[in-house]
């Protein structure tokens, strides 16, 4: 069955790609602004999560979450800026939702793990970023 054609008008709509991007990588660039903004509360929150010294990883998680995002809106660079908040997002998932050491059968196990298996996908998303942008870039 071929693509119905409104779809593809979406699909090679060139702000399409720009935009799938914004939707995959806006929440980490929100998130850096918010940290950079409010870094007491970016402190707290690494510290929170055991990640010490805390300060160290409040700039390095807004480094990542600007510089990732800025990357992969720019077309540059697109497979350092999705490997970036890819590893990121596997870390950030291991340590804030680790349902393996929860209750079994809690609501914050089962949270947790929903959060983890989202956390996995966006990681998807990170590949399937930056597998397209190299097939354009292959393309010329």
């Amino acid at each position: 069955m071929s693509t119905p054609r409104f779809i593809d008008a979406i699909l090679d709509w060139h702000p399409t790609w720009f935009l799938a991007r914004l939707a995959l990588s806006g929440a980490y660039l929100l998130g850096g602004v918010v940290k950079l903004t409010d870094w007491h509360g970016a402190v707290a929150e690494q510290a929170h999560f055991g990640m010490q010294p805390a300060a160290l990883w409040a700039a390095l998680t807004i480094a990542v979450e600007l510089t990732g995002p800025a990357l992969i809106l720019s077309g540059r660079l697109v497979w350092l800026g999705a490997g970036m908040l890819g590893v990121f997002t596997l870390f950030a998932a291991i340590t804030a939702n680790a349902f393996w050491t929860m209750a079994p059968g809690s609501a914050e196990r089962f949270g947790a793990t929903n959060a983890f298996f989202e956390h996995l996908g966006l990681i998807g998303g990170f590949v399937l970023v930056a597998l397209v942008a190299e097939r354009e870039r292959r393309r010329g």
